[in-house]
């Protein structure tokens, strides 16, 4: 079991140290605000959509795209959605904080956490498979997102504007424009294939740092019931469920691997973004990114060495 457990803490502990590295940056102050700003936006809108791009263009679309997966996916976030919404509306007060909790619940940070762990686990193959799993799954993650914080929390953007976000996602454009070329197998020129590998390869490293730099211990509420159940349901009630799912539609170990390492990852970023914006409880949704990104390591591990245990794996 111990020699399972380093096994699985080699996939999940080097983005840990990436992490600790951009808390240890920013302390120092090597890195700063607009550092970080500058870099989490070439994240989002330049390197990370080359990698998806890449990965996605360069695979045979049916070795990649596994329909029971996708099921699973989308399946099983509709599902602990609901049972999410029937449980914090008994166990979570106020009213207005439900809607931040259930969607840091379900929210996971695939993008980038989840994806350096399909990278580490399975190479640019599990990468591939990875990404179309994150463009279906994300779309949902902002419909549900919004539908929950319309329900408990006032002045939540309408399905106008989450349709517009998910049409303006340059994470969702890289991957629809990576398709033709994937399902065509029409070559990309190699200059092309180079300059983009340069960019890709700036994606995970620093939205890690600029991941880590970000989190903040200030006002932290360790003691937070509606923070530690949150954390708890993200970290560990959440991707039990959905590898379940996984268990019973007979995935392959490589698929059920990708299905449980995305669903494990922390809360996303991105849930702080919509809760600040509608006016809901930001302190409580910053610090459950901070729990759960800090723990998502060792929660992680611990899932994997279950599954592997359990012959999942």
């Amino acid at each position: 079991m111990f020699s399972q457990f380093m096994l699985a803490l080699g996939i999940t502990a080097p983005i840990f140290i990436v992490l600790v590295f951009g808390m240890v940056l920013r302390r120092r102050r090597w890195i700063d605000d607009s550092f970080v700003e500058t870099g989490s936006s070439l994240v989002f809108r330049l390197a990370l959509p080359c990698v998806l791009f890449l990965s996605i263009s360069q695979t045979r679309f049916e070795d990649a795209f596994d329909p029971r997966m996708i099921a699973v996916g989308v399946g099983g976030t509709f599902l602990v959605w609901l049972l999410l919404e029937w449980v914090a509306g008994r166990w979570i007060q106020p009213p207005r904080d439900r809607g931040v909790v259930i969607q840091a619940s379900f929210r996971a940070n695939m993008g980038i956490i989840g994806l350096a762990y399909c990278v580490n686990a399975y190479g640019t193959e599990g990468l591939a498979q990875a990404s179309i799993y994150l463009a279906l799954v994300t779309i949902l993650y902002n419909v549900l997102s919004v539908v929950t914080l319309n329900r408990w929390v006032d002045g939540a953007r309408g399905l106008r504007g989450t349709v517009s976000g998910i049409v303006k996602n340059p994470l969702i454009i890289a991957i629809v424009s990576a398709l033709p070329f994937s399902i065509t197998q029409v070559s990309l020129p190699a200059v092309l294939i180079q300059s983009g590998a340069y960019l890709a390869q700036l994606a995970l490293p620093l939205a890690l740092l600029c991941t880590g730099a970000s989190l903040s211990f200030a006002g932290l509420r360790a003691d937070s019931w509606n923070a530690v159940f949150a954390c708890f349901a993200k970290l560990f009630w959440v991707p039990v469920l959905i590898g379940a799912l996984g268990v019973m539609a007979g995935l392959s170990e490589q698929l059920l691997g990708i299905v449980i390492l995305m669903a494990s990852a922390p809360t996303a970023a991105a849930s702080y973004v919509m809760v600040r914006g509608v006016g809901g409880n930001a302190t409580l949704a910053a610090n459950i990114i901070v729990l759960t990104t800090l723990a998502s390591a060792v929660s992680t591990s611990v899932l994997l060495v279950l599954a592997q245990l359990g012959g999942f794996l």
